[in-house]
C-alpha cells in the first residue's frame, strides 16, 4: 500500500507539518480500513467505485463536504505520489468529483471583547496566568498559526527592529513587526520568567524547558475566550481570523495582511473582506432611513 514511503515523502521532501501529516496518515488508514472490509487488499485492486462507495458512507453518516474534500485532497495527493514513484499506472481519482461546499465565513472574535479580554481581570494571578495573557496577546498581535507560536525561540525576537522571525508551512520563514507597545510587553514577560523555566530556548515553555504542546495551548485559547465571548469556536485559528478581520476593518493594506500571515496566495487572505463586507450591510441596514 506504500503509505509509509507516502508519509516518508510529504515528511522529508515536501517537509510537511506534523499536524498536516498526522491528518493525511489517519485519512488512509480510515480508507484502508473500510476499502479492507469490503474485501479490498492491495492497491491493484483498487479502482474509482470503491473510492466513490467510502466518499458517499462518509456523507451518509454525517460527514460534511468539506471535511469529505480533505480525504479527496489526500487520496489525490497519496495516488500522484504512486504514479510517479510507478507503483500504479491508473489513478482512479480522475473519475472522483468533489462535493460543492458552501463557503464560511471565517469566525472572529468583535474586537471589544477583545478589548475586554486584555483589561479585565481574566487571567490567574502568578506566572502561568501572566504567560497565558502574553500568548493571547501574542496571538492577537501577529495572527501567527499555533504551530508558529509553540515553535517561537526568544532569539526569534529581534527587539531592536521590532519584529520577530516565524518558521511557517513549509518550514517557510518570514518576519511579522510588533509595535512599541507590545516590546515592551516582550521585555517585561522575559524578566518575570522564572528561574526553573528559563532554562529553555523557547519563548513558551514547561518547567522542563520544552515547548508547549499545541492542546496546552489550545486549552489556554479556549479558557481565555470563555471569560468574553461566547461564540462557539474560541481556538488558536480563531485568533487568526481575529487579528486578519480588525485589520482589515482598520485599513489594512490586503497583501499586506497576506505577508503578515504568510498565506501563499491572495485568494486565502480575500475570505476576510467578506467579514468586512457583512459588517458594512450590518450598518446600512440599522442607519438608511429605506432600509
Amino acid at each position: 500500500m506504500f503509505i509509509k514511503e507516502f508519509i516518508d515523502y510529504l515528511s522529508y521532501q515536501k517537509r510537511f507539518s506534523v499536524h498536516s501529516i498526522t491528518a493525511y496518515q489517519k485519512d488512509l488508514d480510515t480508507f484502508w480500513i473500510y476499502a479492507g472490509n469490503e474485501g479490498y487488499q492491495s492497491i491493484e485492486e483498487i479502482n474509482h467505485l470503491i473510492i466513490r462507495s467510502w466518499l458517499v458512507s462518509m456523507m451518509e453518516s454525517g460527514m460534511d463536504a468539506r471535511s469529505v474534500n480533505r480525504k479527496i485532497s489526500t487520496l489525490k495527493s497519496y495516488y500522484k505520489f504512486l504514479i510517479r514513484e510507478g507503483k500504479v499506472e491508473i489513478n482512479p481519482m480522475s473519475k472522483i468529483i468533489s462535493p460543492k461546499t458552501t463557503k464560511k465565513l471565517p469566525v472572529f472574535v468583535d474586537k471589544t471583547h477583545m478589548e475586554n479580554l486584555f483589561n479585565f481581570e481574566v487571567f490567574e494571578p502568578g506566572f502561568e496566568g501572566y504567560r497565558n495573557r502574553m500568548i493571547m496577546l501574542l496571538f492577537y498581535q501577529t495572527g501567527m498559526r499555533l504551530s508558529e507560536l509553540t515553535g517561537l525561540k526568544k532569539a526569534d525576537i529581534d527587539f531592536s527592529n521590532c519584529q520577530l522571525k516565524v518558521l511557517g508551512k513549509r518550514n517557510k520563514e518570514r518576519i511579522i513587526p510588533f509595535t512599541l507597545v507590545f516590546k515592551k510587553e516582550l521585555e517585561d514577560y522575559l524578566q518575570i520568567i522564572p528561574a526553573d523555566y528559563a532554562q529553555g530556548s523557547y519563548l513558551f515553555a514547561q518547567k522542563n524547558g520544552k515547548k508547549l504542546y499545541p492542546k496546552q495551548v489550545y486549552n489556554i485559547v479556549n479558557a481565555a475566550l470563555s471569560h468574553v465571548t461566547t461564540i462557539h469556536k474560541k481556538s488558536p485559528h480563531v485568533l487568526r481570523h481575529t487579528f486578519a478581520t480588525h485589520m482589515l476593518n482598520n485599513g489594512a493594506d490586503l497583501n499586506a495582511i497576506k505577508e503578515i500571515l504568510g498565506h501563499a496566495n491572495l485568494s486565502a487572505t480575500q475570505v476576510y473582506t467578506h467579514n468586512s463586507i457583512e459588517k458594512l450591510k450590518n450598518v446600512h441596514k440599522q442607519a438608511h432611513p429605506k432600509a
